[in-house]
């Protein structure tokens, strides 16, 4: 149960770093437009918008930091010059990514501690 533990500890960890690192490289050389959101979905929300240059960018991962957006929203996003498909919603940052992966994380290790405990009562080796 320690290794199952550990390693969706170190999965939620690595979760915020990664966030952070995305939005490192969407500062290094930001962009900025006015995106129309086209698809909500649990695991995905895709916008649209056009760059300076004309090119019409749909990030094929969708958009970051998603919360709150509807179909046919108009939503201002920035995104990474040299890779458009890197785009979050502008203003939001990986910080909000701090509270679901926390909670998620106390949660398994109070079920972990729920299962151990119930182990241990029963008699069972851990």
């Amino acid at each position: 149960m320690l290794v199952v533990g550990g390693v969706v500890t170190l999965m939620c960890v690595l979760l915020p770093l990664a966030c952070w690192r995305d939005d490192m490289a969407i500062e290094r050389r930001l962009g900025q437009a006015v995106a129309q959101v086209d698809s909500v979905a649990f695991n995905r929300t895709v916008v649209r918008y056009a760059t300076p240059d004309g090119r019409v960018i749909i990030p094929s991962q969708g958009v970051l930091y998603p919360a709150g957006l509807n179909v046919g929203d108009n939503v201002r996003v920035e995104y990474d010059q040299a890779n458009p498909e890197l785009t979050r919603v502008a203003g939001r940052s990986a910080v909000l990514s701090l509270l679901p992966v926390g909670t998620f994380l106390v949660a398994v290790w109070v079920v972990i501690g729920l299962v151990v405990t119930v182990l241990r009562r029963f008699g069972t080796q851990v």
